[in-house]
């Protein structure tokens, strides 16, 4: 099974990728380079920390928008 995130390739040895979720809400990613998405496209990551999208109602996919805030189901 592929990882849906990779640690940069160009970070001191010992990085690691940190992913918490949060409840109702996206999951955060710190530290990855990369981010893979359900049809295993790769998502560069540009900031140290990344929400991903958890409920599937997102318009900006695989990061989160916010819509769940606004969305009940």
């Amino acid at each position: 099974m592929t990882s849906p995130v990779r640690p940069g390739t160009g970070t001191p040895r010992g990085r690691s990728v940190q992913v918490e979720p949060c409840p109702e809400g996206p999951v955060l990613v710190r530290g990855a380079e990369v981010v893979l998405d359900a049809d295993g496209h790769e998502h560069e990551v540009t900031r140290p920390v990344v929400a991903l999208c958890t409920c599937g109602r997102t318009q900006r996919d695989p990061w989160c928008d916010g819509t769940h805030k606004f969305v009940r189901d």
